[in-house]
């Protein structure tokens, strides 16, 4: 009998966004975290309703800076990353996505995005000086965070068919396309396909157990499925100015598949 090759232990952290705690959101988090552990991994997690995280930018958040200084987001949250001032939640989040191998983002989606706290967990984690700026490595698959994973398991009321090419709400893929590329491509993350569990508003039990089981396959892929494949900042698809250079793209690509490099 052949033995399967135990997977690398690895360091997840699971970030959940959904203010009832027996919701479908919440048996997903739960669901990832017991299937990780028992594959011998490390997982954290981040329960921002839990936690009462709190969602908004403000001169809090840099508690040593000047009162009297103009607050320029991006310069003083830079200022305070880099000096160790940023407050204590902050960095405390700050630790684990530094101490993580991946991340993974769990939330419904509601209005075409994340939940306000989801959006306000990114918002203030995702520094200047910590996810980006100009003394850490280029953006778009050189970022600070070079070397992780990233997934994003979402939820969403509407059944799969509209979400398709030709389904009003458009692709799925085009609607997360902020988060997979603008967030976790842009701090260098390495996205997989999202897991997505449509109809959620009436899920009987036969349907969550078969995206249990799906859930499953992506979690045990999270370090070896191959991610989305965007192409870098720095590969030389992009002139000066960030824009795609002519005639890199597929003949017959349009839209924001233009970012993608051809697979194989």
């Amino acid at each position: 009998m052949t033995e399967t090759t135990p997977q690398p232990r690895k360091r997840i952290l699971v970030v959940s966004a959904h203010p009832e705690p027996r919701s479908l959101n919440a048996a997903l988090t739960a669901f990832a975290v017991e299937h990780l552990r028992a594959a011998g991994h490390e997982v954290r997690v981040s329960d921002l309703y839990a936690m009462k995280w709190k969602a908004t930018v403000d001169a809090d958040d840099f508690p040593e800076d000047a009162v009297d200084r103009r607050l320029n987001v991006m310069d003083v949250s830079e200022r305070a990353t880099l000096a160790g001032r940023l407050a204590p939640d902050i960095a405390a989040e700050q630790e684990k996505v530094r101490w993580s191998d991946a991340v993974i983002l769990q939330f419904p989606l509601w209005w075409f995005g994340t939940p306000a706290i989801l959006k306000g967990w990114m918002d203030r984690v995702f520094t200047a000086g910590f996810g980006y700026g100009p003394k850490v490595p280029p953006p778009y698959g050189g970022g600070a965070l070079t070397g992780r994973r990233a997934l994003v398991s979402v939820t969403a009321g509407a059944r799969e068919t509209s979400f398709a090419e030709r389904g009003i709400h458009g692709r799925l893929a085009d609607v997360l396309h902020p988060l997979q590329h603008g967030l976790f491509w842009f701090t260098g993350m390495a996205p997989l396909e999202p897991f997505a569990v449509y109809g959620s508003n009436d899920l009987p039990e036969e349907r969550f157990a078969a995206a249990r089981r799906e859930y499953g396959r992506r979690l045990d892929g999270l370090f070896t499925d191959e991610p989305v494949p965007y192409r870098t900042l720095v590969g030389g698809d992009y002139d000066h100015d960030m824009r795609l250079l002519p005639g890199v793209e597929e003949p017959g690509t349009s839209g924001l598949d233009l970012h993608l490099r051809p697979r194989g």
